[in-house]
């Protein structure tokens, strides 16, 4: 999927924006590519990538001229021949994809001044349209068809790490791209560990047993989280589960476009902070996701700015008893229409194994 009419009717008075990181490259023209650029001018557009990519990018893009470098036609070389016979006088581009150095090189290559285009690509991107949401969903679905098998091999004396890579091979198996980030399965003691990383601890019975997990379609990401418990649960257990479950209810129902992230996040702290956890809920509601598995905005304490229509944000809320136990439960909520539409369809409620 291309964005480009999308970006040509944001530049305003710029007269290009000029990318050459892969995120913002896909976002204008639906193709991955390593090493190259896009140029977005009002009313044309361009790819360069090089003999790697140039026959699949040639065949799948869309809105875009494609160019390809050579040995005698660097990358630098091409963005600078590019501008030079369009007569641009200068260039946005993107400060928060680009170091100092890449900065400099990058304003060295096309021969003109370059301006920051501020936040006008993360603005785009956080208002997602259907076809991204559609893809967002169809990993989302593979995602889940992977858990309902796994949740089958979940038992006493398999390890975190075995729990891990069935995820990983069944999102594989049924048309995931890759991982969205590194799995976390995490048992026991560390599932009170919010990143945990996997490792050869063996489930036990009584264990609460956390999976956060998510594949990528169309290079959009999944993300979810399920805590199932093995055997049996204590009181204590089921009434921290029951609490983060209704926080997460109350933070999805305070979600639609308009209200501050901030409102969101304390509709569920507080749910949390009454039952007596407050101090063990330590991250932000959620975060955005969409190419990028951590995008703005985020329903977190520090965002006090409107969430905008079309965003897709994480639903997180957790309690980590250090050294005992950990709950989270996640969803994806996509912010239209006034209200909050849940991508996820995996069942929720307390699950003992």
């Amino acid at each position: 999927m291309t964005h480009v009419k999308k970006i040509q009717q944001a530049l305003g008075d710029l007269p290009a924006l000029v990318m050459t990181d892969a995120v913002s490259i896909r976002y204008a023209c639906g193709f991955h590519i390593d090493d190259g650029a896009a140029v977005v001018a009002r009313d044309r557009a361009w790819v360069i990538t090089d003999s790697r990519y140039v026959e699949a990018a040639s065949a799948a893009i869309r809105d875009m001229e494609v160019l390809c470098t050579d040995r005698d036609h660097s990358l630098g070389r091409m963005l600078g021949e590019l501008f030079a016979q369009n007569g641009f006088a200068g260039a946005g581009a993107l400060p928060d994809r680009l170091s100092h150095a890449q900065w400099g090189w990058l304003e060295e290559a096309v021969g003109v001044p370059l301006v920051s285009a501020g936040d006008l690509l993360k603005d785009l991107r956080a208002r997602k349209d259907q076809e991204e949401v559609d893809s967002i969903v169809a990993a989302q679905r593979i995602a889940e068809k992977a858990l309902d098998e796994v949740l089958g091999l979940i038992r006493p004396g398999v390890t975190e790490k075995e729990i891990a890579a069935e995820l990983v091979y069944r999102m594989y198996k049924y048309g995931g791209e890759g991982n969205s980030f590194d799995p976390i399965v995490v048992t026991g003691a560390k599932s009170s560990m919010p990143h945990g990383v996997p490792g050869d601890n063996v489930i036990r019975d009584g264990d609460f047993v956390t999976m956060d997990f998510g594949t990528l379609y169309n290079g959009y990401c999944s993300d979810m989280t399920r805590t199932v418990a093995v055997g049996h649960v204590t009181d204590e257990m089921r009434r921290v589960y029951d609490t983060v479950l209704a926080a997460q209810l109350a933070g999805i129902e305070a979600a639609r476009p308009g209200v501050p992230g901030r409102d969101v996040h304390n509709a569920a702290a507080k749910v949390i902070a009454d039952a007596g956890y407050g101090q063990y809920f330590g991250h932000g509601f959620g975060h955005s996701l969409g190419l990028e598995i951590h995008e703005d905005p985020g329903a977190r304490p520090a965002n006090d700015r409107p969430l905008p229509e079309g965003a897709v944000i994480s639903a997180e809320p957790g309690i980590y008893l250090p050294g005992r136990f950990g709950v989270r439960i996640e969803d994806m909520l996509w912010l239209h229409d006034g209200g909050a539409e849940n991508l996820t369809k995996a069942p929720k409620e307390l699950t003992i194994l």
